[in-house]
């Protein structure tokens, strides 16, 4: 398996001193040229021209009608945890196994993380949902509860694991028998959709990310995504320091904070988002290519769900159980080889700070998690492989 790898990719045009890295920004259109106007216009803060544009390129593409920009995707999604109305001494449902923002911020509201366990597309399991909401909600006042902590449980959040999407109807149906909010963690998912449906903005609201190795980035950044003009008013207001609009007062009606995009972010990410059909069908292709060159029995490449269309964020090897034991090992010899892949995170409820937290039985997440191995999966990455690809198979013919 390995050395299968170390053929496919070591084999591409480039510095042999430089690794391939896990997954790289692509800059070929308008970065600099915008990025300059900024410097120029002396318009680099959060007001400006780009903020805006961005604004409505990424309402565009991703079909949500209101998108707001934010400093980053745990921006995004505090905010939107806020506007779902979870409250102090309160639980959000949510997946151990996702980057650590997800329960960091369910914390920053004082809430709790309840975790749920997931199915083999990696995303919370609906089935599994069902049961343990059976198991520990009870009703008082009205208020789902959760009858082992006494605590109420006000939402759930699905985050589309390195960009394939949730199982998002059913998880809805879910939600909507135990009166729950349905947020999405849609940092990885940019470009992914859901029966045809953009993720992001399936439930009340959705947050995605533009760090540097997102799909498109904007340096840092995140937007908040929603349906639902109060929604997207509200998000505006609170990452705005809740300051009252006024040519020149400065008054504030509320608790919030300074969570909008500066503009300089806003016009580098203007540019990706111009880019963006190319660089997810690069993306695509580059999964593509794994799964009908990369055979093995010792691993699995991981598709996205019958209903789903992903962006592949990362690429996916599924190690078979007797190998798990071997997954560092495999990590270390392609790092030597300058190939760098990357295990999953670890598991939320593993973490010091969220041991403590409510969980179900975790079986699935415990058993899958070990096995992951992120691939290289920069969009160019595809044109490099291709045409190494392509001229080993023509001396092979000749």
């Amino acid at each position: 398996m390995i050395e299968q790898l170390v053929s496919l990719l070591n084999a591409c045009e480039r510095d042999l001193n430089k690794p391939i890295a896990l997954h790289e920004p692509c800059f070929s259109g308008n970065e600099y040229l915008y990025v300059k106007q900024c410097i120029d216009e002396q318009m680099v803060s959060s007001i400006g021209s780009f903020v805006t544009r961005f604004e409505q390129k990424l309402s565009q593409l991703t079909q949500a009608k209101y998108a707001i920009a934010t400093v980053n995707g745990t921006a995004a999604l505090h905010t939107c945890l806020l506007i779902a109305g979870v409250t102090p001494n309160s639980e959000v449902l949510t997946s151990p196994l996702s980057f650590v923002a997800t329960s960091n911020c369910i914390s920053y509201c004082h809430a709790f993380p309840n975790f749920v366990d997931i199915d083999e597309t990696l995303n919370i399991d609906p089935d599994r949902l069902k049961k343990y909401l059976d198991k520990i909600g009870h009703y008082r006042n009205g208020v789902l509860t959760n009858k082992r902590s006494n605590r109420p449980i006000k939402a759930l959040i699905v985050t589309h694991i390195f960009g394939h999407p949730a199982d998002m109807d059913r998880l809805q149906e879910v939600c909507q028998a135990f009166d729950l909010t349905l947020l999405e963690d849609a940092a990885q998912g940019l470009g992914s959709t859901y029966k045809g449906k953009p993720v992001g903005h399936l439930g009340l609201a959705g947050a995605v990310s533009f760090n540097g190795n997102k799909i498109v980035t904007t340096g840092g950044g995140g937007a908040i995504l929603t349906n639902h003009k109060d929604v997207a008013e509200r998000a505006k207001h609170l990452t705005t320091t809740g300051k009252i609009s006024h040519p020149w007062q400065y008054r504030h009606d509320c608790i919030a904070y300074n969570y909008r995009m500066p503009n300089l972010n806003a016009a580098l990410g203007l540019a990706q988002l111009e880019r963006f059909p190319a660089i997810l069908k690069m993306k695509r292709k580059l999964a593509e290519f794994y799964l009908t060159n990369f055979k093995t029995e010792e691993a699995a490449f991981l598709t996205e769900p019958r209903y789903a269309h992903s962006n592949y964020w990362l690429n996916t090897l599924m190690l078979n159980s007797t190998m798990t034991h071997q997954r560092n090992k495999i990590i270390e010899q392609l790092a030597a080889q300058h190939i760098i892949c990357r295990p999953a995170w670890d598991l939320h409820h593993t973490l010091p700070m969220y041991e403590h937290c409510e969980r179900d039985q975790l079986n699935i997440a415990e058993s899958l998690s070990p096995r992951i191995i992120n691939l290289p999966s920069s969009a160019e990455l595809i044109h490099h492989v291709e045409q190494s690809f392509i001229a080993t198979r023509s001396a092979e013919i000749e």
